[in-house]
Parts: C-alpha cells; structure tokens; sequence
C-alpha cells in the first residue's frame, strides 16, 4: 500500500526545494497537482504495474483551493490510510522580498498588492494549515537548511509509523521558531559569552559543554525534563501525533541552548525515540 504525502502551504515558501527534497529521498513526486485529480492518484498507485510506496503530492494555490482538504479526505477513504499532509510557511516580509525578488506574479493576486494577497492566501490556507501534520516555518531557512529540516523528518532510515521528533536549539535575539510544539528558555545559566575563553566556541565544543554541565541549574533542568519527556512523549503518541518538535533558546543560539538541546535529544533517545537535533542559530553570530 502507497504512502501519501500532501505538500502544500503559502506561496514562496519553498515548494520547489520540497518537491526536489523528496524526489532525492526517493518518493515518486507529482508537483502543482490540481486538488480534484488528487484521489485519482490514488487509483494509478494501487495498479500492480504501477505501484509506488512513497508518494509525495504537491499542491499549491490554485482556483481550486477551497478542494483540497476535501480531496485529501477522499484520497484517505479511498486508501483506507490517513493522509499526512506537511504545511511550508515564512513571514510577510521574507514572502514579500522572494516575489519581489523573482519579479513574479502571486497566485493569489489582487489590487492591493503583493502583501494583501498573501494575507489572502493565508486566511483560504488556515483550515489546510490546522489540520497539517508538520508545519515547517521557511523564514529563518536557506535552500540548504531547508533540506536538511526535510530530510531529517523525512528520511528512508525513520520508521514513520513511530512519532518523528525533533529538538532544535535558537538564539531569542533571531526569533523565536513558529513550527515547534513545545518552547524552552535557557537563559537562566550563566551564559558562556561572557567566558572570554569560551565565546568564539559553540555548544558543540567540549569546554562549552563541560561548562554548562557544570552549573547546579543545569542538572537539576534535564532532570525535571526527563519527567516532562516522561509525561508528553506516550501522551502525544496516544493522541496519534506524528511529528514533535522541541525548541530550546538562549539568547544567540550558539552555547547554552546547543548544548541542552543535544541533552534533550540523548533523553528523547533513553525512552526509545531517535530524535532529529538541528542547531538553528550556532553559526550566527
């Protein structure tokens, strides 16, 4: 039986990076696929001749928008298997800069410009973007860290009947990510940057790490997170979750956090999951 995948969100956030992403990792891609031809997609899937395991469906505004989530519903009847649908989003003025950049025509245009039609956009999108499995936000991402995000949670080697999860570390001082189920603050600990010795380093450095070990705060922290993990990892499995993001911040993103979050990841793997760990911001400055 065919996997299912919608790939859908606003404009300019990175369809074509996704489309190629998951033609890389292997799934059979159809791109700008209009909603009402999607159910018939999943007539060719199932001929013998013709059968694919992996099948990622991209599906971007269109006349027909309004569709699409009732098309989504057909293709999950018609395959007896829930669709899973990720959703690409970025804020209005990284969305505004890409069009004006590309000098292209929005798909949702309208006389007031660029920024009303994707305010337009986003109010057809919100009910696709309610029920998306994923939410991937493109803001803060180049072409490259997209990729790297896609193919963490999508990868051959994960067993996607299990939750994906993933543990990301920030920088406050570069925004706080918008496609995170739980934030954490770290700003408590002392902060390695005020270490002359330690500031050119990141959390991945070793003398980095042994010091924000070594604060009292810090164990205690992983210790009452182990309990939380404890808590919300076989409660979101239950309610049928099949992606989780965990996001922890300091105040650049390149010491505290990096290490708590590789701390997160090593928890989430003592209780049976193999988390995805990206460090958003450690080479900001």
């Amino acid at each position: 039986m065919s996997e299912f995948l919608i790939v859908t969100g606003l404009s300019g956030a990175g369809g074509s990076t996704a489309a190629t992403v998951f033609e890389d990792l292997g799934w059979f891609v159809i791109d700008n696929l209009p909603p009402p031809l999607i159910p018939k997609v999943a007539e060719l899937a199932s001929h013998p001749v013709t059968e694919t395991e992996k099948i990622a469906l991209v599906a971007w505004t269109s006349p027909f928008l309004e569709e699409l989530l009732p098309a989504i519903d057909q293709l999950t009847k018609a395959t007896g298997r829930r669709t899973r649908i990720l959703f690409l989003e970025a804020s209005d003025e990284v969305l505004i800069r890409r069009y004006e950049d590309r000098r292209r025509r929005h798909p949702v245009a309208s006389t007031g410009g660029v920024a009303e039609s994707i305010e337009r956009e986003r109010q057809l999108l919100e009910p696709v973007k309610a029920r998306a499995d994923v939410v991937v936000d493109t803001t803060e991402l180049n072409v490259h860290q997209l990729r790297d995000r896609l193919t963490g949670l999508f990868a051959p080697e994960h067993n996607h009947a299990a939750m994906q999860t993933s543990v990301v570390s920030f920088g406050y001082k570069h925004g706080i990510p918008l496609d995170v189920d739980n934030v954490f603050d770290c700003r408590f600990l002392p902060n390695p940057h005020w270490v002359d010795e330690l500031r050119p380093l990141t959390g991945l450095d070793q003398k980095v790490k042994d010091y924000v070990l070594a604060q009292p705060e810090t164990a205690t922290f992983l210790e009452h997170m182990g309990h939380l993990l404890d808590l919300l990892l076989p409660a979101y499995a239950k309610e049928g979750k099949s992606y989780l993001t965990f996001a922890i911040g300091c105040t650049g993103g390149r010491h505290r956090s990096v290490v708590l979050a590789q701390e997160i990841g090593r928890l989430i793997e003592e209780r049976g999951i193999t988390p995805n760990v990206v460090h958003r911001d450690v080479d900001r400055p």
